[in-house]
Formats: C-alpha cells, sequence, structure tokens
C-alpha cells in the first residue's frame, strides 16, 4: 500500500496552496486535486514518489 497525505482546508485556494506545499516539502505528487464533494470543507490528497522516481535535488548525484 503506498503512503497517503491529506490536506484540508477552508477554501479551495487554500487547499490548493497546502497541496503544492506539501508535495514540494515531502517529493509528494497530487492524488486528488482540492474538491468539496465531502461538504465539510476542501480535501485534497497526494501520495508518496518512491525516491528511486525522484528528480535529484540540486547538488545531489
Amino acid at each position: 500500500m503506498a503512503i497517503r497525505y491529506g490536506v484540508q482546508a477552508d477554501t479551495r485556494d487554500e487547499c490548493m496552496r497546502a497541496l503544492t506545499e506539501l508535495c514540494a516539502r515531502l517529493g509528494a505528487r497530487p492524488a486528488t486535486l482540492p474538491t468539496d464533494s465531502l461538504g465539510n470543507g476542501w480535501l485534497a490528497r497526494a501520495v508518496a514518489v518512491p525516491s528511486a522516481d525522484r528528480e535529484p535535488e540540486s547538488g545531489q548525484q
């Protein structure tokens, strides 16, 4: 089972900003863009990207 991360926020913009930051910090990728279909705020999901599939960070090889 893959590792999953979730973001919940009051607005779509807030949720998208948090999803973008989460993916950048953790090397994850979006799995579900912000949706309000659950009825209690906005929800987005990301999944971990295996380290072999990630681009090397600057200065790393």
